[in-house]
């Protein structure tokens, strides 16, 4: 089976980022370390699959609008068990949620990390 095993974003604090992922989700830091170029990465997530937050030793590019890039992350989907559980937590994280939505065959929402990373959260619960 083909599965995919995990994302790579550059943040501009991974470490932080990394806090809020765990935070949020419940998840854990498998692995840390330096980065190809210079920075530091976290790889955060479970046994199966993670994403990897990584910075390099220099400054990230500005910000682009999601959705506008060619070849751009418009958004990473994470599927949780409880949405509303789940959507307290990004609340509590300082964090704003917006474009809730009930759908066939389930409910979503989306927020933006410190560096306008979008994740969608989705319950099929």
């Amino acid at each position: 089976m083909n599965r995919l095993e995990h994302v790579n974003v550059t943040v501009s604090d991974p470490a932080g980022t990394a806090a809020m992922l765990c935070e949020v989700f419940g998840w854990r830091v498998r692995w840390q370390g330096p980065s190809q170029m210079g920075g530091h990465t976290f790889h955060v997530g479970n046994d199966d699959d993670y994403v990897a937050v990584y910075t390099f030793d220099g400054r990230p590019e500005p910000l682009r609008e999601a959705g506008r890039v060619r070849g751009g992350l418009n958004h990473i989907g994470v599927v949780v068990e409880d949405l509303d559980a789940v959507e307290q937590r990004v609340l509590a994280a300082g964090l704003k949620p917006f474009n809730h939505m009930d759908y066939e065959p389930g409910r979503r929402f989306y927020f933006l990390d410190g560096d306008g990373v979008e994740y969608e959260v989705v319950s099929y619960a």
